[in-house]
């Protein structure tokens, strides 16, 4: 008995995998972090309709595939009324709103989208920003994504900017991660232990487990991150909630 419920449990799974597989073929693939609400659920529900028909003990094997390639069309047949419909965009999707105008936080939109302060600060400082008054214009835009236009005087200068020409950048290689030395990266560095060790005791850095991270440039400067004693704590150290 169990071994005939296992046996139809496991031909289940492997029929709705490859069912799914050309379902998530017909919808569409997007990027997690560009996914809309909508997108989000439409995927729960999918997902929660395919383990129901792989685990029911009834036989449901059908009538639950059907409902699944009915709810999949109705699904697509949303996105492509969200493409051609700027009514049904504004019906389906989440509002755009400005969250931040000129350095002044718009807190009724606030109110609206539930975000507190500090989870504003935290996507400002994932865009690289860390003063409010820098921000001519924030918008949490519909995938729940936030932007930020920096003021004009606030932006960096670029080599563009000035005419500059500047040498192409290489990828930093990594060579102690974790107190570790990563001796195949040595090699790669065209670097041995030797040099390390010495340019680690110009730094009076003695012992090479105090090192959370090194890696080294095209140029052989060494970039160095040690570790923090365990009682240390740094959001204490700047105020950060």
């Amino acid at each position: 008995m169990y071994s005939s419920i296992l046996f139809s449990t496991i031909i289940k799974g492997i029929l709705i995998y490859v069912l799914a597989l050309i379902l998530s073929k017909l919808i569409g693939i997007k990027i997690i972090s560009q996914m809309k609400f909508f997108d989000f659920i439409m995927g729960v529900s999918i997902g929660s309709m395919i383990a129901k028909i792989i685990i029911d003990k009834d036989h449901v094997v059908l009538s639950g595939t059907i409902a699944l390639i009915i709810f999949t069309l109705l699904t697509i047949a949303t996105s492509y009324l969200n493409l051609k419909s700027y009514t049904a965009r504004r019906i389906i999707n989440a509002k755009t709103l400005i969250l931040i105008e000129n350095g002044r936080i718009i807190d009724k939109n606030m109110k609206k989208l539930r975000i507190s302060i500090n989870e504003l600060m935290m996507k400002l400082r994932e865009k690289d920003v860390f003063n409010l008054e820098d921000v001519q214009f924030a918008i949490m835009e519909s995938n729940g994504q936030l932007s930020a236009l920096i003021k004009a005087n606030k932006k960096p200068i670029t080599p563009d900017d000035m005419n500059l020409k500047v040498k192409s950048l290489s990828l930093i290689n990594d060579i102690i991660i974790d107190g570790k030395i990563i001796d195949k990266n040595l090699e790669i560095a065209d670097i041995d232990q030797n040099w390390l060790q010495s340019e680690l005791k110009r730094k009076i850095i003695n012992n090479i487990e105090d090192i959370f991270y090194a890696g080294i440039d095209q140029n052989k400067k060494l970039i160095i991150s040690q570790k923090y004693p365990d009682d240390f704590n740094i959001e204490n150290k700047f105020g950060i909630e």
